[in-house]
């Protein structure tokens, strides 16, 4: 698998440079994943730009780093503008795939995702304060 990646705080980012997300792509791709999983990085987003296919075995694993970062809270991004592949995609029904047509809008996708988090962290924390309600009878 031919990448760049790049760190930040809140996210990786993956420029894949393959043309073809297949077999030993994928491996690879899962690899990096869940290193990446285990270094703390719940948010992946992946700029697919040059992948012009992708086979059941990319699918497959696309699905399963999907879930991942869902249950870490976190979110996969992939940025394409490639309408074919976006409708390729969307017919393998990944459960919530966030796929969108840049990086800067990825970047801002990830912070929404954060804030979001954060802000159902806060209401649950209200709930955890015993914040019920009594009322007396009359």
């Amino acid at each position: 698998m031919n990448y760049t990646i790049e760190k930040n705080e809140q996210y990786a980012l993956i420029r894949l440079a393959d043309s073809e997300f297949s077999d030993d792509i994928a491996t690879d791709f899962e690899t990096l994943s869940r290193t990446l999983f285990r270094s703390g990085y719940s948010n992946i987003i992946v700029d697919v730009t040059p992948l012009q296919s992708v086979d059941q075995a990319g699918i497959s694993t696309i699905r399963k780093i999907n879930r991942q970062c869902s249950n870490e809270l976190g979110l996969l991004v992939l940025v394409t503008k490639n309408d074919e592949l976006i409708a390729f995609l969307d017919a393998a029904t990944i459960s919530d795939l966030t796929i969108l047509p840049t990086v800067e809008e990825a970047v801002d996708a990830v912070f929404m995702n954060e804030l979001e988090n954060d802000f159902r962290s806060e209401n649950d924390d209200e709930y955890d304060a015993g914040g019920s309600i009594s009322r007396d009878a009359d």
